[in-house]
């Protein structure tokens, strides 16, 4: 892997160590200044965006926020790729979104170790707990995923 690669995703296991161990407050400025970090974006950003510990995710600045986003426990968020996610967002506990993915044939994963594609996610959606949203993905405004789907295809505005 590439050294500047091997330090973005350290920088990213620090911050994400230091996210899911903060203490609860009740204004959540500590949290917010430790994602603003982790996803390069002003810390103005985030007043709208609430997402619950553990979070996990591959760099963070390859994650898009639009706008406001709740997220629940256990938030996995594979960014090799740009991952977009529009505002009025609602996750579930423990949804992934997956930008990464690999070969499905064993001669491919000899060869091609890891690949990645974008997954754009609308506003106003929904992602149901435990859904998991694959590389390339592309879910319009307004759709709803429900609970444990694994979702490979794009699904148009609602």
């Amino acid at each position: 892997m590439e050294p500047e690669l091997v330090a973005a995703r350290h920088r990213a296991r620090v911050l994400m160590y230091r996210y899911n161990t903060s203490p609860p407050t009740l204004d959540g400025q500590e949290r917010r200044e430790i994602l603003a970090e982790l996803l390069n974006v002003p810390v103005r950003n985030l007043d709208t965006v609430m997402i619950e510990p553990p979070l996990y995710v591959d760099y963070g600045t390859n994650i898009k926020l639009k706008g406001s986003l709740y997220a629940n426990y256990g938030t996995t968020i594979l960014d090799c790729a740009t991952i977009t996610i529009g505002t009025r967002v609602s996750f579930g506990p423990n949804v992934s979104l997956y930008a990464a993915t690999h070969g499905t044939s064993v001669k491919e994963r000899q060869t091609d170790f890891e690949r990645a594609s974008e997954i754009v996610i609308g506003d106003d959606c929904w992602i149901g707990g435990g859904a998991k949203i694959q590389a390339g993905v592309v879910l319009g405004q307004g759709c709803t995923v429900g609970a444990g789907s694994v979702v490979t295809k794009n699904f148009p505005d609602w």
